[in-house]
């Protein structure tokens, strides 16, 4: 094992992390009033949140159209209030109906 150059990585990746959380408290010492500025940063966290996993929703099972079965069932669970065991619960029959449909039409193949 190369062991300078673990240290070295991550030591690299302890700056990569801190600096994002550091630099923020020294920029900015007094309170944010704009209102534009404190909605974007409200919102900035969904928005990376659901650049990330949306992918990952379509492309999690062997086909397409089950992830998007269980994305559009989470999203109308979620429109209807539902708690988030419900939603995941939901999604994840609706996949798996959705892919052993598929199956059986043999429209999938393993």
């Amino acid at each position: 094992m190369n062991y300078p150059r673990i240290l070295i990585c991550v030591a690299v990746m302890a700056l990569v992390t801190y600096l994002p959380r550091v630099l923020p408290l020294a920029i900015f010492r007094k309170k944010i009033n704009n209102r534009f500025v404190k909605s974007f940063l409200f919102y900035v966290p969904y928005a990376v949140l659901a650049a990330m996993t949306f992918p990952d929703i379509l492309y999690s099972t062997s086909s397409m159209v089950s992830g998007l079965a269980g994305l559009l069932t989470a999203l109308l669970l979620a429109y209807f209030g539902k708690g988030l065991l419900t939603v995941a619960l939901g999604a994840t029959a609706a996949a798996f109906l959705t892919e052993q449909l598929l199956l059986l039409c043999g429209m999938l193949a393993f």
